[in-house]
């Protein structure tokens, strides 16, 4: 699999998570002001998604290399 194509994937997969928890927040009954946990945690989750997605493009051009947490420009 290419860099590209796992960027895809990732994308393709983050998205389709975000559209899951989208799903379960709108079919979320009323909560409870301030004793929610669950809904407050689903909210979290679509927003750490989110950001995951908006993060993506960062990577474009880069791969890693054979040193841990080291990237090198494609």
């Amino acid at each position: 699999m290419t860099y590209q194509e796992c960027l895809a994937t990732a994308t393709e997969r983050l998205e389709a998570a975000r559209q899951l928890i989208e799903t379960e927040i709108r079919s979320y009954p009323a909560p409870v002001a301030g004793c929610d946990a669950q809904f407050n945690h689903l909210v979290g989750m679509r927003g750490s998604i989110s950001e995951a997605l908006a993060a993506l493009p960062d990577f474009d051009g880069f791969r890693l290399t054979a040193e841990p947490g080291a990237f090198q420009a494609v």
